[in-house]
Parts: structure tokens; sequence; C-alpha cells
């Protein structure tokens, strides 16, 4: 068994950079990049708690209203799926750990693995999709958000980028031990590619939105 036995949400900070540390593979990249993608709805969320009532964005507060909903129900998803990722892989671990005396046992262990997996490549994939929402909302909030917190919109998305680019990988790791004829393996391949696709210009262009409204 792994030493996995704790909610990450009911650790510190530094308790939780200490377990990332250790070779225990739970929690792992997955769980770390769904706590990026949080951390980055979160800054999110801050930047237009700060931004709200002021005057010059008056105009915009509809608009402000509907990204802090979004901001702080990704925050809660996001926390959810580090959790859902850690118990995930410690199932995969759970079902590679099973006796294969005999063919039974190595078919049902098989099934195991191939549903543990399965598990393990959706959680990753979910994560992705949610911090791409959360990018996503950073580029909205970039030119309207208080300006003495706009870097704050920058490291947004800066972890949201890379929540997103860290949790395909973790999908990409895992499509391998799919069964061959999974429609997951395409499914997921596809999805990847469609989010990922642009990333780059985001991200620099969000960078630039930032940096234009710094100073």
């Amino acid at each position: 068994m792994t030493g996995f036995d704790s909610r990450l949400k009911d650790l510190s900070v530094t308790e939780l950079v200490t377990r990332l540390a250790t070779a225990d593979p739970i929690p792992g990249g997955g769980s770390a990049s769904a706590l990026a993608g949080a951390m980055a709805a979160a800054l999110v969320h801050m930047v237009i708690e700060l931004t709200q009532g002021r005057p010059d964005a008056e105009q915009h507060e509809a608009m402000l209203g509907e990204l802090r909903l979004a901001a702080a129900g990704l925050q809660s998803d996001l926390l959810r799926l580090a959790e859902i990722d850690a118990a995930a892989y410690a199932s995969v671990i759970r079902a590679r750990r099973l006796p294969r005396g005999d063919d039974r046992e190595r078919d049902m262990r098989r099934v195991q693995i191939d549903d543990a997996v399965r598990e393990a490549t959706q959680a990753p994939l979910e994560i992705a999709r949610r911090a791409g929402e959360v990018l996503a909302l950073a580029e909205r909030l970039a030119p309207v958000g208080n300006r003495n917190a706009v870097s704050d919109v920058g490291v947004a998305g800066l972890l949201a980028a890379a929540a997103m680019r860290g949790a395909a990988m973790n999908v990409e790791i895992n499509l391998p031990s799919l069964p061959d004829d999974d429609p997951l393996r395409h499914e997921a391949a596809e999805t990847l590619h469609e989010l990922l696709a642009g990333l780059d210009d985001r991200d620099r262009d969000l960078r630039s939105a930032v940096g234009g409204r710094i100073g």
C-alpha cells in the first residue's frame, strides 16, 4: 500500500510539499496540476474582489460577477479533482499488486487494472479542461481587473497554462496502458489536441496584456 492516507485539502502547505517530495508516487503530477489550477482560480477570484465596486469598473460589474461565480466554482472543482486524481492512481497501484497466480486471478487483475487506468486517465483530462476554463477567465479579466493587481492575473494565467500542460502529460502517459479497443484512447487524444491548440499563443498574449497594464 502507498502512504496516501490523508485528504490533500487537510494537509498544510508544508505537509503537502513534503509529501510530494517523498518516494510515494501519490499525490503526484496530476494532483499538483489540479492544485496549480485551483490556485489560479483563487487568484482570479481575488483580483475580482479587488476590482468590484471600483468606479473605473462600474461598466464591467455584470461580467465581473459572472467571472467571480465561475472562478469560485472552478476553484472547488479543481480541489476535488486533485483528490480524485490521487485516489485514481492509488487504485492503479492496488490493481497492479493483485495476485496473478492462475488464469482467473490474472483475468480479474487485468479487468481491475483497465478500470483503474481509465479513471486515472479521465481525472487529469478533466483537470486539463477545468484549467483551460480558468485560463479563459484570466484572459477576460486581464484588460479590466484592478490595475494594481494585474500581475496576479498574469500569475493566474501562468498557473492555469501549467496546469493544462501538466494534466495533459498525465493523460498521455496513461494512454498506452489502456486496452487497444478502448474508445478513451482516441477521445482523450483528440480532446487534448483541442485543449492545447494555440496554448502557446494564448499564454504569450495574456502575458503581453498583463505587461501592457503594469507600470
